[in-house]
Order: structure tokens, then sequence, then C-alpha cells
């Protein structure tokens, strides 16, 4: 949904439950676990080192764990104390070059690796009919013994569902390069710092 100011905690509420039943509006569902489709979408892939330890990759699993990615500046949750668990049902608010978006997803799986030299967190949230894109975003922290380095990555498949956003995909694609980018140092800061070092 494209607005032209904030919306009220209200109507994010009214469009979250009109949302609530219906189902992702695209079929390959769970897709960004494995080999994403490529054919009629657009990928976007970022990655970066948020530190060192398994100290640092707790606080990174605890950030991701409340939404920490979308303290942006130009984004907002719906709500930041929503569980991270399969089902939840969340709302994004974006700011755009004056004009708003309101859009809606669902978890579709979260997943947890332990092992002695990786340990892995993360899930996906998938877009629901009132959002502007179809698609699947894929969030999650990496720790490897071997390089005892801490990792952020984003990777998600979309295409455009809402006719501005098919008309103007060229801007689509930066605007979510740049939640990509953005969404990066909001970890980093809620980590508490970490290397620059970054990769796609």
């Amino acid at each position: 949904m494209l607005l032209l100011r904030e919306p009220s905690d209200e109507r994010v509420r009214r469009f979250l439950d009109g949302q609530r039943s219906l189902p992702f509006s695209y079929p390959e569902v769970g897709a960004s676990q494995g080999r994403a489709p490529t054919s009629g979408y657009g990928v976007n892939h970022h990655r970066g080192q948020l530190g060192t330890g398994p100290q640092a990759f707790a606080r990174a699993v605890a950030a991701l764990k409340h939404w920490k990615m979308y303290e942006t500046g130009w984004t907002r949750l719906c709500w930041p104390d929503a569980s991270i668990s399969e089902g939840t049902l969340v709302g994004v608010v974006g700011r755009h070059l004056g004009f708003r978006s309101l859009n809606a997803c669902r978890i579709v799986y979260v997943y947890e690796d332990e092992e002695p030299t990786l340990q892995r967190y993360g899930f996906a949230v998938g877009t629901l009919p009132g959002h502007v894109e179809r698609g699947e975003e894929r969030f999650s922290i990496e720790w490897r013994e071997a390089d005892d380095a801490v990792y952020y990555e984003v990777f998600a498949f979309s295409r455009p569902a809402h006719p501005l956003v098919k008309a103007t995909q060229a801007l689509a694609r930066r605007i979510q390069r740049r939640f990509a980018i953005d969404s990066l140092q909001s970890m980093r800061v809620a980590v508490g710092g970490g290397s620059v070092r970054e990769g796609i």
C-alpha cells in the first residue's frame, strides 16, 4: 500500500488484520532456504561482518530477534515486539521520496544450527497481498570458528506487485539495495561495532 503520509497505529492494525488470513502472494514459499528462483525475480544479496567471537554472535542473534535491522531511520517495523516464529505477521512502513509504503509480511520459517565450528540463526519473511512486491527475504547471522567472524546477511528475491512499482523498477531496486546496506549498519550499532568488511 502506498500512502502520502505516515499511517497511524490504528490504520496499521486495521491493515494487518485484513491481511492476517490471506495466503502468501508468491508461489515459491520457502525458496530462500536453498536455490531461490531467478526467472522473473530480482535478487538482493548483501553480507557484512558484525564482529568476532561467540559473544558477538549472541548479541547479533538477540538484535535480529528484536528486529533491529529495521531501525534504519526510514523503515519502521509494526511491531518490534512481534515474536520470531513461523506464521508471525508484521507490517513494515517505509519512507521514500515524499511518500510512504505500508507492507504486510509473514514469517515463513525460522532456523538455527549449532555445531562446534559453526553457528547460524535466521528467518525469512514472505510477502502478503498487501505488499507492493512479491517475494521473500531472509535475514541470517553466522559464526564460523575458522575465522571467528560473525556475519549478517540479507538475501531476497522479489518482483513488483503494485503498478507504480512496476513502472519504477529501477527505483525499487535502489530502495531494496539501500535497505540491505542500512540494515547492516543498524545491526552493527545494535551489536556494538565490528569490522566494516562487507561482501556480496
